[in-house]
């Protein structure tokens, strides 16, 4: 069941208008003595905050109108602004491919005029097409650019907008920590600025992850208070969306006809807007809903309708929920050729909208994004240190030059020179060191040599965690000062070991501890060093923990998992350097080290397959283990011979 989320568009970020006031910007409109500047603003806002919303086929027209008015007036940033407003009252309708070209248009003239708020605007519109349309990294790449700009302009309206939109990708591509994460700084925002359509929109955005959760109480306060606030303001695409998504927590709770109730309101302001994409939505769950209840025909019916509205305008998204809408009404009617039709085409629609390839590409841009903007914060900070070192330098040759006879400052300023240069060198030999300890030494070198490093894929890298078991209980019964040196002797040893075979430590998560192996050099034998590795790990924590006990001293007990697979690896941070590894493999490795024992070494089944033939280890299969988030995944214990 697709839940309805609040997006975000830059242009209508500001509160409805009183009648009256939207009386008056029309008027100014009219009003030629006025600049026509002005007279484009107050047109803009008067259709923005007058009909976008509520009569988006009118505010089409107004904006055709306004274009025209540019053209005349040879004016073409409002040539602009016309071209955005049509886009964004075709997206309001789901005509999601007419609403691209006119934001393209838009995009064009304002980059020509040089309008970076009209750039972001258009940057920000467009990356919900593409979030609509099934293609994530397009849609991220787009938002990345259009926050970058409102973060240079300061605007935390727009900046709170497109944190929104951001968090929606990770949502939509079940990531919800990470979504939860952009929802509550965009909403943060909101609520300082108190932007009440904006609130509204990201209660609805947290209350789906809460009835994804299936916590319906919160996800239901969380759309009742969305629901008053877009009352309040008239605004009816809010109140359609909250009504359709509190009818969904009404089926999942068995109470059919209250949920087919605030369905069908839904649907009466939806059809009343001409919003396509919100038609298509209510009546796929409307579908659902009568299959629930055994209504065949009626599924199918909406099935159908809900099918026919998503590819007319190419919402792939809706079209996979109308595919399984059909395959769930087919399967129930004993149709099983039909049902299989349907059930091909909705995978093949999710495995091109969630895949590894959006997963990577997602990645990557965002820590493209995070490096661009460690990059611009150093070079600014070097320039301002360039300016201040021309002005001293400015200051000590005008005192030089008011003691041009003095041949001994001379020498002074040579011995000063001298001793500062060897400073100098000390300090970047111990920085050069210290960059050691901290990156691994392809990775420092190439940060030297280009003043940035950048993330690279690798497709075969072997990712180990381990963590102590009962770690809180234990570390209740021992001093601060024990509990910190015990870690530390035991991390010590963790270091000496991935070095010794030739792996990379990554960091330590509390008393978790991270390493791979196959990175940044990929080396044939880093599958096997890994896992050897992990069991000298093991074995050093048991030894440990033997001779602690007969100290009358508590030891840890520790798990260690891993998995080997695909990973993008880069520097994160502005102001501490750190190398680390992102990816589905980088998460199912810890799900292995969650689902391990004490004691064991605990792989998944794409590592086995790498290392069952090597003699020198032997596997204990634990069948299938259900895995949070994942499923069942086969995994098996690994010793050494």
């Amino acid at each position: 069941m697709k839940q309805t989320f609040f997006f975000i568009l830059i242009s209508i970020l500001g509160l409805s208008l009183k009648a009256q006031n939207i009386d008056s910007l029309y008027t100014l409109w009219q009003d030629q003595t006025q600049p026509d500047s002005m007279r484009v603003q107050a047109y803009e806002d008067y259709i923005l905050n007058g009909y976008l919303y509520s009569y988006p086929d009118t505010a089409a027209i107004l904006a055709k109108a306004l274009h025209a008015y540019a053209k005349k007036q040879h004016f073409p940033k409002a040539s602009g602004t016309g071209y955005n407003l049509q886009g964004i009252a075709n997206y309001v309708q789901g005509n999601y491919s007419l609403a691209l070209e006119y934001f393209q248009k838009s995009l064009s003239i304002q980059e020509a005029v040089g309008d970076k708020k009209g750039i972001a605007k258009n940057l920000n519109n467009i990356g919900l097409i593409y979030v609509n349309q099934g293609n994530p990294p397009r849609a991220l790449e787009s938002f990345q650019k259009s926050l970058a700009i409102k973060e240079e302009l300061g605007d935390k309206k727009g900046i709170a907008a497109i944190l929104n939109n951001i968090g929606l990708i990770y949502h939509d591509q079940g990531n919800y920590p990470r979504a939860l994460e952009y929802y509550q700084k965009s909403l943060a925002i909101k609520e300082e600025l108190g932007d009440k359509k904006g609130i509204a929109g990201g209660l609805i955005n947290i209350g789906i992850i809460y009835y994804g959760q299936a916590n319906y109480p919160r996800a239901l306060e969380y759309y009742e208070k969305s629901l008053t606030i877009f009352e309040e303001l008239g605004d009816k695409v809010g109140i359609a969306t909250n009504l359709g998504n509190i009818g969904h927590i009404h089926s999942d709770r068995g109470n059919f006809p209250l949920a087919l109730e605030y369905y069908q309101k839904s649907l009466a302001i939806q059809e009343s807007l001409g919003d396509k994409d919100g038609m298509a939505d209510i009546l796929s769950n409307m579908g659902i809903l009568y299959n629930k209840q055994g209504k065949n025909a009626s599924a199918l019916n909406y099935c159908q309708r809900s099918l026919r509205l998503a590819e007319e305008i190419g919402a792939l998204d809706l079209q996979k929920e109308g595919c399984k809408c059909l395959y769930n009404t087919y399967k129930a009617m004993g149709n099983d050729k039909s049902a299989l039709a349907y059930y091909e085409q909705m995978i093949a629609m999710r495995d091109s909208m969630f895949n590894e390839e959006n997963t990577k590409k997602l990645t990557q841009l965002e820590m493209q994004y995070d490096f661009d903007k460690k990059e611009a914060a150093t070079k600014a900070e070097q320039e301002k240190k360039d300016a201040l070192a021309a002005l001293e330098l400015k200051r000590q040759t005008m005192a030089r030059n008011g003691f041009m006879g003095g041949f001994a400052v001379v020498l002074l300023f040579a011995g000063v020179f001298f001793v500062q240069r060897n400073k100098i060198g000390k300090e970047k030999q111990r920085s050069e060191e210290l960059l050691l300890n901290i990156l691994p030494e392809e990775i420092a070198r190439e940060l030297k040599e280009k003043g940035k490093a950048d993330a690279r894929d690798f497709d075969l890298v072997t990712t180990l965690f381990t963590d102590f078991v009962s770690f809180t209980e234990t570390s209740e019964k021992l001093s601060a000062s024990e509990l910190v040196s015990e870690i530390n002797q035991c991390f010590e040893a963790f270091d000496r070991i991935t070095e010794k075979y030739g792996i990379e430590k990554i960091k330590t998560i509390g008393d978790a501890y991270m390493a791979a192996g196959g990175l940044p050099v990929p080396t044939d034998d880093s599958v096997k060093n890994t896992v050897l590795a992990a069991l000298e790990m093991q074995s050093f924590i048991q030894d440990r923990k033997s001779k602690l006990e007969a100290e009358g001293k508590l030891g840890f007990q520790m798990r260690a998992g891993i998995h080997t697979g695909p990973v993008v690896a880069g520097i994160v941070g502005v102001k501490k350097f750190q190398y680390d590894i992102w990816g589905d493999t980088v998460n199912t490795a810890s799900r292995m080290e969650n689902s391990g024992a004490a004691g064991k070494v605990n792989i998944s089944r794409k590592t086995y397959e790498l290392l069952k033939e090597d003699p020198q280890f032997t596997f204990e299969p634990r069948g299938k283990v259900n895995v949070k988030g994942k499923g069942e995944m086969e995994m098996y214990f690994l010793t050494e011979v």
